[in-house]
């Protein structure tokens, strides 16, 4: 966790795909600190004329290479958002030769209660795995 979902245009290799997910595991490590088999991703493949990736205004131009980068996690802050995307973006373009401008990223934030890993188990909730809301969970001054 957290479960990253990439939408490209079809037409990469199965070793490109590899070499992308490898890249963004990486950006992802280093910018959330998570254990190295915290690996979730999911890549959907679409025919050019079934996704569409303007620019909001900004005059971004984007190729065929373009990748569009959905992020499922607990909240993360600001800090680390922001360099998950410059980490994302530099780990892309030297791996796999993809521009900054074709990397766009978006983060959907769920909670502890959001997260079943397998066994019909909530994980963070049951303390099976660390940083669940028990273990956060703050004294409260006033007791």
């Amino acid at each position: 966790m957290p479960l990253i979902k990439f939408d490209i245009f079809e037409g990469r290799s199965n070793q490109q795909i590899r070499v992308m997910l490898d890249a963004a595991h990486r950006a992802m490590l280093a910018a959330f600190k998570v254990p190295q088999r915290d690996r979730y991703q999911i890549v959907n493949e679409h025919h050019a004329s079934r996704m569409i990736v303007e620019d909001t205004g900004l005059g971004i131009e984007r190729t065929d290479k373009v990748v569009v980068v959905t992020v499922i996690s607990r909240p993360r802050s600001e800090q680390e958002k922001t360099f998950f995307y410059a980490e994302l973006c530099r780990e892309l373009k030297i791996s796999c030769g993809i521009e900054e401008s074709d990397v766009v990223v978006s983060f959907v934030n769920n909670t502890d209660a959001d997260w079943s890993f397998g066994n019909g188990r909530a994980q963070f909730l049951t303390g099976e795995l660390g940083g669940g809301a028990c273990q956060r969970a703050k004294p409260n001054p006033s007791q």
